[in-house]
Parts: C-alpha cells; structure tokens; sequence
C-alpha cells in the first residue's frame, strides 16, 4: 500500500510528479466511486495544461466502475458544485488547483446534495481505497456525456435569480479572470444579464483561459497581484473591479480608487443584505475576523454562527443550522440558494445591487465598518517550528484574555483587540489576523508579529 500525500483536509492537492499524476489520480475516481457507491458523477476541469490529462484519468476510472459520467469540460468547481445538484448526480469532481503553483494539480470533490466531503464523510474512506489499489474488475455500463451547454445554461439562469437586472444601475465594472477559467463563464452571464436589460459595462481584463497563466498565478488576495486590476479601474474610471482566482469560486473586489476591499468587509455587506431579505435568519462565519460581521448580525436581527475555516465545514455548518448566507474573509462566499455552496459569480453581481439600490459607491459602503473594526489583514508566516510559535504566543497573552476560543486554531479577545493564529489547512503556513473595535490595532500585530517570527 502506498501512502498518498495529496490528500488534504478537505480536498486533493499536490505537486505534480511527486504528490499527484495520472496513475493516482485513476486510483482517486475508483475510490470516489467504490466510496459514495456512485452510479451518476459530474466530471470537470480547470484550464492547466495538466488538467485535461488527470480528468481522462478521473473519467476513465469512473467509467471502469460502470459509472454515468456528465462531463462540463472546461468549467469552474461551483459549476461542478450546482450540476451535482442539477442533474441529481451522487457526486461531483473538479479537476482544478485553484491558486496554488503552476506545478500543482488537484481535485475538489462533493457527494449527492453537493454535500461536502471530508475525512469524516467519505475522504478518508475514498482516500484508503486508492492507497490500497485493489479494486480488480469494475463494473458494466459506463457511459460519458457531454453536458457542458445544458449544465452552463442552468447554471447561469439559478446566478441571475440572485439580483433583478433590470433594476441595476449602469455601472462601468472590470473584470478580471487571471487567465483562469472564469472568462467564458463570465460572457455567459454577461449575454444573460444584456438580455435582460442589464445596464452594465465591463472591461476584461487577462480574460482568454491560459494555463500557462503568462500574467501570474490568478491569486488576488496577494497584494502584489492586485494592481492588475485596481491600476485598470483607475484607468478607466471605472465603478467597480472584480478580480477572481483560478477556479472562480472566489470573488475579490476593488473600489473606484482601485482599493483593495478586505474580504471581511463584504462578507458584513452581504450579511446585511440577505438580512434585510429574510430577518432573524442564520449567518455562517469563519472565526479568523469576527466583529464587524457579529456586529452586523446583531443589528439585523440575525444568528450568527461560527464555523471552522474551509469549504467543506462551512458548507456543512450553512447546512446544519439553516442559513441563508455564510461567508470567509478569504473571499469564500455561500449560498443556501445555491445548493449551500460557494460562488465566485454571484458576490459581484450582489454587490452591484446593493451600490445600485443604495446609490453608493463601494467605498463609501465600507468605510464606517473599517473605522468601527479595523482589521490587519492575513500575515502569514513560514516557520520551521509553527507549535513553538503558538506555544510562545499562548504563553505571553493568554493569561490576560477576556476570552479564548479554538474553534480553528487559538482565538483570544481583549477588551478593544483580538486575534486568531492558525495553521493553514492547505499550505505549511502559520496564518495571523489581529482585528480591534475603533482602535489602532498597529502595536498589538506589531508585538505579535515579533513573538511570532521568534
């Protein structure tokens, strides 16, 4: 039996020819079948030149157990993610590394539902299965089918139900999909929205697919990528800037100065919105940077709760307490109304409703809430000894806490200022977020910064 290093907490990710290749990505799909029992499977792929291959490899192995696989083709994980659903599928793969190294590969996968998998739900199952490589004969009657133009035309009419494009304003918006696999799906939405009477305007921006990704890995949240996008909304006086990663399941935004808009943030105004909808309902968050959206949630009327960070529990919690909304400061936005899952398509879309109902600029919509919370932002750190660094932090501040929680990691809260250090669940990466209420929180990143990096 052979040990396979590319499974993750919540999903398959790994260097290509070390961790994950065609080989054991045949092993996985014959795994995921044997595992969830799968008759009918939604197969998908991002645009690394290595991601055609791995899905041969995936589809092969599916149809070798005798399964119906719906084939979308290039397509991004939350389409995988609503034709599960669509077609009532037991379960959904997408070949894709997101924003991870050109010389990485991966795969995100759910069960019937679009329910996530993790290792209490069929991973570690699916896991042993293509470690153990024992699965001998499969079964008859597999089939392939290409699906790719009925799945995008569902998919895009379930993003329009989330906004009324009529009554948008026109709005002059960039975009911009890293060369990743959000162009087409973007004109998809684009045409729809122009159909309808959408007074938009968009400049795209590294819109052709291109896995070679000839402008960078497609990352928004690392600042060096963001000029890419903010400089183009300068330069076009534009309203708005929406920049997205390599499967698009994450959506970045920037306002008409070209400011970056700290996810946290969005995830308040999203929450307000869908409270405004539907009081008293539930609200899913992630416990790095909690306030502003606690906050938020309070006033409305609503129920906040805490979930561990990473898709397949924040789905399973939006799941398990009803919630119309949860959202990550990483950018991670879901969706009860979207098979309680993450869409990189319908933030953007949403926040273009509100700046047009409001009459607002994005800025103006979050300054209040930045001077209220301020927020440092994710630091993250590279260590050769993370435990001793969380062991170093504990010991200094944890005497003094008002209150500590390690729902993910160590959270303490102090009167004005709190923070959250974390081990990353995809990268060797220790992860700090210090946040305060209406108070300069520059000493207390300061003095864990140094405590941290030893």
């Amino acid at each position: 039996m052979t040990a396979l290093t590319c499974f993750k907490a919540y999903d398959i990710r790994g260097r290509l020819g070390h961790d994950l290749d065609e080989g054991i990505a045949h092993r996985i799909g014959r795994g995921f079948a044997r595992a969830l029992d799968a008759r009918r499977v939604v197969l998908g792929r991002d645009i690394r030149p290595s991601s055609a291959a791995l899905e041969a490899a995936v589809r092969a192995a599916l149809l070798a157990e005798g399964v119906e696989v719906l084939d979308l083709g290039l397509s991004g994980t939350e389409e995988m993610y609503f034709a599960t659903t669509h077609f009532d599928a037991d379960g959904g793969i997408c070949v894709t590394a997101s924003h991870n190294p050109a010389d990485w590969n991966g795969m995100k996968m759910v069960r019937r539902g679009s329910a996530p998998l993790d290792t209490a739900t069929g991973l570690a199952a699916i896991r042993a299965l293509a470690e153990a490589d024992g699965f001998g004969a499969g079964r008859p009657g597999g089939v392939a089918r290409d699906v790719a133009a009925e799945a995008r035309a569902a998919y895009v009419a379930r993003i329009l139900t989330f906004a009324d494009p009529a009554a948008l304003a026109p709005l002059k918006v960039v975009v911009n999909a890293g060369n990743g696999a959000a162009g087409p799906t973007f004109d998809a939405i684009a045409a729809a929205l122009a159909a309808q009477g959408a007074p938009l305007t968009f400049v795209r921006v590294h819109h052709e697919p291109d896995g070679r990704f000839p402008n960078g890995i497609p990352n928004p949240l690392l600042p060096e990528n963001r000029a890419a996008t903010g400089d183009v909304v300068v330069a076009e006086g534009a309203d708005l800037g929406v920049a997205w990663d390599g499967d698009f399941d994450r959506c970045f935004f920037f306002d008409h100065r070209g400011g970056f808009v700290d996810g946290e943030y969005v995830v308040g105004l999203l929450a307000e919105m869908f409270l405004a909808r539907e009081p008293g309902a539930a609200i899913v968050h992630d416990p790095r940077v909690v306030w502003n959206t606690q906050d938020i949630v309070a006033r409305m009327g609503g129920r906040a709760v805490q979930s561990r960070t990473g898709h397949a529990f924040l789905k399973q919690a939006m799941r398990d307490a009803g919630a119309v909304y949860g959202g990550e400061m990483s950018a991670h936005h879901y969706f009860r109304d979207f098979v309680h899952c993450d869409s990189g398509m319908i933030p953007w879309l949403l926040v273009a409703a509100l700046m047009s109902r409001k009459g607002a600029r994005l800025a103006d919509l979050v300054e209040e809430r930045r001077r209220a919370f301020p927020s440092s932002g994710e630091i993250n750190f590279r260590l050769a000894d993370p435990a001793a660094a969380v062991a170093r932090v504990r010991a200094a501040y944890e005497p003094a806490a008002l209150a500590r929680d390690e729902t993910d990691g160590l959270s303490l809260a102090f009167a004005d200022w709190r923070f959250n250090l974390r081990a990353s669940n995809t990268e060797p990466v220790l992860r700090l977020n210090v946040e305060g209420r209406g108070t300069d929180i520059g000493p207390q990143v300061a003095a864990l910064t140094a405590l941290i990096a030893g």
